[in-house]
């Protein structure tokens, strides 16, 4: 008998540089990212392919980032938006991510941590040491991402990926959830 296959795609996308560019361009990179994971995992895999590699996932997300990029670049002059993708392949998590949205995971009964790293200006000073997580929250630039779907300069996105041998609860959200809530409350 043939064995079961499970398949999840999960995104999110939080579009900037005024109202109405921001919802274009959020809209166009998701239409455009799973259009290009559709037919490079979905359709091969209902067509009977089973035993996709690792680099065939993580070829596809990159096509589907940079579709999405191209996308957006083209239709939507100054605006942006953040992207974040998770691809659930058996028990194999794939994500890829540019911006400040986030996908948190967790087992079950454990608390969420983060996989994604945000991609903001504040962010950054973090890491540097030049201002602590309680500035952070409170900075006026908080919102200036220095990666982004629609920005060409210094245009790179994250990939990551880790087996799932238990069930795991994913969250993916944009800075509406993790900026106004609290990390501890989330969970």
């Amino acid at each position: 008998s043939e064995a079961h296959y499970s398949f999840g795609l999960f995104m999110v996308a939080d579009g900037m540089g005024g109202h109405l560019n921001g919802e274009v361009a959020s809209n166009l990179a998701i239409q455009a990212a799973s259009a290009t994971l559709y037919q490079q995992v979905l359709e091969p895999l209902r067509l009977g392919q089973r035993n996709f590699s690792s680099e065939e996932i993580n070829a596809a997300l990159e096509s589907a980032v940079k579709t999405a990029q191209n996308s957006v670049l083209r239709q939507v002059s100054g605006g942006g938006t953040t992207l974040t993708i998770a691809l659930v392949l058996n028990q194999k998590l794939y994500f890829a991510h540019v911006g400040d949205s986030r996908l948190y995971i967790a087992k079950a009964d454990e608390p969420l941590w983060t996989l994604t790293k945000d991609h903001s200006l504040v962010r950054r000073l973090v890491e540097l040491g030049q201002v602590t997580e309680e500035e952070a929250a409170e900075h006026p630039q908080r919102n200036v991402l220095f990666r982004a779907i629609g920005q060409e300069e210094g245009f790179k996105t994250d990939f990551g990926e880790m087996g799932l041998a238990s069930p795991h609860t994913l969250l993916l959200c944009t800075d509406g959830l993790w900026g106004l809530v609290d990390d501890k409350e989330i969970d």
